[in-house]
C-alpha cells in the first residue's frame, strides 16, 4: 500500500486514532436535542401559554361580574385618582423631575380643598336648592289647577282651530232620569224600575239592604230591619278620640320609618363618600407602583404595546372624563345665567340638574332641555308664556352650539372622539345592566375598548403588510367618529 500524502488524513478502513471518531475543529459542532415532555406549567403547554396570555384579563372580568355590587366605590374611587392625579403631579414634582413636596402632603392637601369646597357647595347651595324644592311644593297644586283649569282648554281650541280633523262630536248632556219617589211595600227589599232609555232605577229602604255571597256565585239581599241608633255626644268623642289616634299612630309610624331611612341612608352615604376617598389616596399614593405592577404582568415582548395602549386610553379618557366635568360645569354656569337672564322659575336647581345631566352625553342635554323649557313657558302669571320658552329653547341651542364648536375640541380635544351610534348603544347597554352608574360609566369604557380595539386593529394590519398578505390597501383605515 502506498504511504498516505503528508498532511491528509487517512482513508484507509483503518482508524489511527484507535476506534475514536476525529472531529475537524473549523466544522459545525452538531449537538442533539434532548425533548422534554409537557408538563402542566411548562412553556410546551398550551393551557398554561392561555393563561399567561390572558388569565388577568379573565380574571378581571370574573371579579366584575362576581363582585359587581361592591365594586361601586372602588370605581368612583379610581374616578377620583384619575381625576386628581395631574393635580397631584403638578403639587408633587416639578418639570425637572425634582420635588416640590411629598406626594401624601400633596394628596392631604388637595383633599382638604375638595372637601372644603364640598362643604361649601352644602352651606351656600343646598339651603337654596331647599327653597326651590320647597316652593315647587308649595305651588304645585295651584299650578295643577290653573293647568287643569285654564291652560288645557285655551291649548285644547287653539289646536282645535288650526287643526280641525281633532274636533270631535259634542253630546248633549244628559239629563237624569225622574223616578217616582213612592214608599217601598213592607218586606221588600228593593224595587228596579225600567227607564224609557233602557236602565234601571234602583230604589231601597231608608234601613238599607244587606248582600251575601252565595257558595254559587249569586248574592242574596236582604232588608236590614235594625235602624242606625244615634250616637250620644259622648260616643261622638270617643269616636273621634279613637281615629285621631289611630291616625296619628299610623302617621308616626311613617314618620319614623322616613327618619331612620333617611338617617340611615345618610351615614351610609357618609361612610361610602370617605371609605372611597380613603381608597383613592392609596391610589394615587402609590400609583407609580401600580403602573409597574400591572406593566410587570405582561411578558417583556409585549410590555412596548402595553405602553401605547396605555398612553392611548390616558388620551382618550382624559377627554371623556376630565373634559367633560370641566363641560359640565360651564354648561351649568351658563344655564343658570340665561335662566337668570329671563326671569324663570326655580332657576338654581334647573341649572344643577342640567349640568350634572350633561354627564350623560346625548340624552343628557334632552332630559334637561325638556324641564327647563316647560318651566320657561309657565313661568309667567299670566298664563302660557310663549316667548319665554323661545327664549330659552334659543339660547340652550347656543350653548350646546358653542360646546359643540369651541369647548369640546378645545378641552375635551379629538382623542376621545367616538361614533354616536356607538354612544347610544354603550348608553343603552349599561343603563340596562347597571342603571344610571351604568349609564354614568358606558361612554370611559367604550372609549377604553375602542383604543384596545384600534391598536390591535392597526397592529394586525401591519404584520399582514409585513408578509404581504395584503391588497391595495394603501392606509390604515379609521372608525368614522364624531364628537360625542
Amino acid at each position: 500500500m502506498p504511504p498516505e500524502p503528508p498532511g491528509q488524513p487517512p482513508t484507509g478502513g483503518g482508524d489511527p486514532s484507535g476506534g475514536v471518531p476525529r472531529i475537524d475543529p473549523t466544522g459545525p459542532i452538531t449537538t442533539t436535542s434532548r425533548t422534554r415532555s409537557a408538563t402542566l406549567f411548562s412553556s410546551d403547554n398550551p393551557a398554561w401559554r392561555f393563561i399567561k396570555r390572558w388569565g388577568f384579563l379573565v380574571a378581571i372580568v370574573l371579579i366584575v361580574i362576581w363582585g359587581r355590587t361592591i365594586l361601586l366605590p372602588f370605581v368612583f374611587a379610581a374616578l377620583i385618582a384619575y381625576v386628581l392625579a395631574p393635580v397631584i403631579k403638578y403639587m408633587s414634582e416639578r418639570k425637572d423631575g425634582t420635588h416640590r413636596m411629598p406626594r401624601a402632603l400633596a394628596i392631604i392637601l388637595c383633599y382638604i380643598v375638595f372637601i372644603g369646597l364640598v362643604t361649601g357647595f352644602m352651606f351656600l347651595l343646598v339651603p337654596r336648592l331647599s327653597t326651590d324644592v320647597a316652593r315647587i311644593g308649595k305651588e304645585a297644586p295651584g299650578l295643577y289647577k290653573k293647568m287643569n283649569d285654564q291652560w288645557t282648554p285655551e291649548i285644547a281650541r287653539w289646536l282645535e282651530q288650526k287643526f280641525p280633523s281633532l274636533q270631535g262630536v259634542k253630546t248633549a248632556p244628559e239629563e237624569p232620569a225622574v223616578v217616582p219617589d213612592v214608599p217601598l211595600p213592607p218586606g221588600t227589599a228593593f224595587t228596579m224600575t225600567p227607564l224609557p232609555d233602557g236602565r234601571f232605577a234602583i230604589q231601597i229602604p231608608p234601613t238599607g239592604i244587606d248582600l251575601r255571597p252565595l257558595p254559587d256565585g249569586s248574592y242574596h239581599v236582604q232588608i236590614n230591619e235594625d235602624l242606625p241608633t244615634a250616637l250620644t255626644t259622648e260616643d261622638k268623642l270617643r269616636a273621634f278620640v279613637k281615629q285621631g289616634m289611630a291616625a296619628a299612630q299610623s302617621k308616626l309610624n311613617d314618620l319614623v320609618q322616613l327618619g331612620q331611612s333617611l338617617l340611615s341612608s345618610f351615614i351610609k352615604g357618609i361612610f361610602m363618600f370617605f371609605f372611597t376617598l380613603m381608597i383613592a389616596a392609596f391610589m394615587l399614593l402609590d400609583l407609580g407602583k401600580v403602573h409597574g405592577f400591572l406593566r410587570g404582568l405582561f411578558p417583556a415582548n409585549v410590555r412596548d404595546d402595553y405602553d401605547v395602549i396605555k398612553e392611548g386610553i390616558d388620551r382618550g379618557l382624559s377627554g371623556v372624563i376630565r373634559g367633560q366635568l370641566l363641560i359640565c360645569l360651564v354648561n351649568g354656569i351658563l344655564t343658570y345665567i340665561g335662566l337668570l337672564i329671563f326671569g324663570v322659575k326655580y332657576s338654581l336647581i334647573l341649572a344643577v340638574v342640567a349640568g350634572m345631566l350633561s354627564l350623560i352625553p346625548i340624552f343628557g342635554s334632552i332630559l334637561s332641555s325638556v324641564p327647563i323649557v316647560a318651566v320657561a313657558l309657565v313661568s309667567s302669571e299670566d298664563g302660557i308664556d310663549v316667548f319665554r320658552g323661545v327664549a330659552m329653547t334659543l339660547w340652550i341651542v347656543g350653548i350646546h352650539f358653542i360646546e359643540a364648536n369651541l369647548l369640546n375640541p378645545k378641552i375635551i380635544g379629538t382623542a376621545a372622539k367616538i361614533h354616536p351610534v356607538f354612544v347610544i348603544f354603550s348608553l343603552f347597554l349599561g343603563e340596562h345592566s347597571y342603571g344610571l352608574v351604568g349609564a354614568l360609566l358606558a361612554v370611559p369604557i367604550l372609549s377604553a375598548i375602542q383604543v384596545v380595539f384600534m391598536f390591535l386593529y392597526k397592529k394586525t394590519w401591519k404584520e399582514s403588510m409585513r408578509r404581504g398578505d395584503t391588497g391595495p390597501i394603501t392606509q390604515v383605515p379609521d372608525l368614522p367618529t364624531t364628537r360625542s
